[in-house]
């Protein structure tokens, strides 16, 4: 047998394998897209927006359009959207009398992402939705940042202090994160590239079948809320452009955490941190502590027993603490 019949029946099986990838990815690509098509027609995303440079924001809104209480804005988490908080706490605030406004931040929900890449980090973000709430002339607002967003409030307040009253953090992510060495796996899946092709093909089906899974686990200890995946329309995560924005927002966060914490001590106004004491996703002893002690003007309000969900497990707590913020700014 010459060379060339091994070489020419190895570049067979590699064009094979090859074809077989590509099929597959072909496969993953189509499931996709069938996945965000019944996702977007079972779960509708909020319909209002506003025009900003560069794109437009959405938002939920619900409360009295005059003689209000105050303005509390509501900024969701990672792997959500405007209606997490407004179906969890928003619309109790609302019916207390507030002005509640919940927004897509950039590139989740029914919002643009305006600047790809360039949207992931808070500071960005606190721009684009400062912009927003100047178009809705909300005037100064109460910020109520979960987890995720607790990092995008704080940066709010740092950025654009006259247009923030107060603070409620919860369970917020605010202060760097300790740093372990990613595998190489991961480091290939977290490349632009590599990650753009991950969200346009099997992210999505994997995210589906766990989704249920992790919906209970951020709830830990406690039992999650019935009917959450569909109140809080959690699937709209679960979309190429929506999944992608996660992912590099996630990324951007601890080095966007070890540049605005320093500053913090330089916030004024009357804030609020809750947080629960069994958080399994945002330990408290690790960021609300030790964030309350760098704020000189923030309280520290910690739940026996409770996780990370307190928009939904406590959200008589935290109206209580918004009304008690607004007596404390209207002093």
């Amino acid at each position: 047998m010459s060379l060339a019949e091994p070489l020419r029946l190895a570049a067979g099986l590699l064009a094979t394998a090859i074809g077989l990838v590509a099929l597959l990815l072909l496969c993953a690509v189509v499931a996709t897209r069938l996945i965000a098509w019944r996702i977007e027609a079972r779960y509708p995303a909020a319909d209002r927006s506003v025009e900003i440079e560069g794109g437009r924001i959405a938002y939920l809104e619900d409360g009295p359009e005059t003689g209000a209480r105050g303005t509390v804005v509501l900024l969701h988490g990672a792997s959500a959207n405007a209606y997490d908080p407004m179906e969890g706490v928003g619309r109790q605030l609302a019916g207390s009398g507030f002005r509640v406004i919940a927004f897509d931040r950039p590139g989740y929900g029914n919002s643009d992402r305006i600047s790809g890449a360039d949207a992931a980090s808070p500071a960005f973000q606190g721009r684009a939705l400062g912009q927003a709430l100047d178009r809705l002339g909300t005037g100064p607002a109460i910020l109520l940042g979960h987890s995720w967003s607790g990092a995008l409030a704080l940066r709010m307040a740092l950025d654009r202090p006259e247009q923030v009253a107060g603070l409620v953090l919860v369970a917020p992510v605010a202060l760097p994160l300790p740093s372990h060495p990613l595998p190489w796996w991961a480091r290939i899946a977290l490349t632009p590239p590599v990650t753009w092709l991950l969200t346009q093909t099997i992210a999505v089906p994997v995210g589906l079948s766990y989704l249920p899974s992790v919906a209970r686990s951020v709830f830990k200890p406690e039992s999650p809320v019935e009917n959450y995946l569909a109140a809080s329309r959690a699937p709209l995560i679960l979309r190429p452009g929506p999944a992608l924005a996660n992912i590099r927002d996630l990324a951007v966060l601890p080095a966007a955490l070890a540049e605005q914490a320093p500053r913090y001590e330089t916030i004024a106004v009357p804030t609020v941190i809750v947080a629960g004491e069994a958080d399994p996703v945002v330990q408290t002893r690790l960021q609300t502590d030790p964030l309350s002690r760098a704020m000189p003007h923030a309280r520290r309000v910690v739940l026996p027993g409770a996780g990370h969900m307190l928009t939904y497990t406590a959200p008589d707590t935290l109206v209580r603490e918004v009304e008690a913020l607004t007596a404390a700014i209207a002093r």
